[in-house]
């Protein structure tokens, strides 16, 4: 395969991986539209999400557009899971705290949650929400405060506000300022980079 590895393509990949953010992932429960899922992948790499995790057992999963993701999906590496219980038994090993989606009465708003750890924030269907199961699995549950009739954002939206309260605690923190990822890591990830 050829690579293509100019100077000024290799300064942007570099400076593109060493603001990666290793522990901020964002995990989807069966999300339908594709067109969602693409733009969330979009989302992921504005605001450095590395990987996401895609739990899918009652839609299929999804076919992700090069059009509606502009070319996101190649930047964003996926997980993919057929239930809930393995990923988040596999995004705990990784020592991820689990956020998960909700609108219920023991739910906090996304601005009082601390986005700067390890974190994995859950988003589900777009009719049905989260299910239970990842709902009650999660440390905590949240919601995006709303002032409107109605209670719900799409869930492409949901994901932007959500990513971008995490990229603005992590900004804060000068997070993005110093690699996520060893020297080693980050060699490997810059030479498949530059291969696609």
């Amino acid at each position: 395969m050829r690579v293509l590895k100019t100077e000024k393509r290799q300064q942007k990949i570099t400076s593109v991986l060493n603001a990666r953010q290793k522990s901020l992932r964002i995990v989807l429960e069966n999300i339908h539209d594709p067109h969602n899922v693409s733009a969330i992948f979009r989302t992921c790499d504005a605001v450095g999400v590395p990987k996401a995790s895609l739990i899918y057992y009652i839609e299929k999963f999804p076919k992700i557009g090069k059009k509606s993701s502009a070319s996101a999906f190649k930047w964003v590496d996926r997980d993919k899971f057929k239930d809930v219980k393995s990923c988040y038994d596999s995004l705990r090993k990784e020592g991820f705290q689990i956020y998960a989606s909700a609108i219920v009465d023991d739910a906090v708003s996304i601005y009082d949650l601390d986005l700067t750890g390890k974190t994995a924030l859950v988003l589900g269907n777009e009719h049905r929400g989260v299910s239970n199961e990842a709902a009650n699995l999660a440390d905590k549950k949240f919601v995006i405060p709303m002032k409107g009739m109605v209670q719900s954002l799409n869930v492409s939206v949901a994901a932007a506000v959500i990513l971008y309260e995490a990229f603005r605690q992590r900004q804060k923190k000068e997070m993005y300022e110093q690699s996520e990822f060893s020297s080693e890591e980050l060699d490997e990830m810059i030479n498949n980079w530059c291969k696609k």
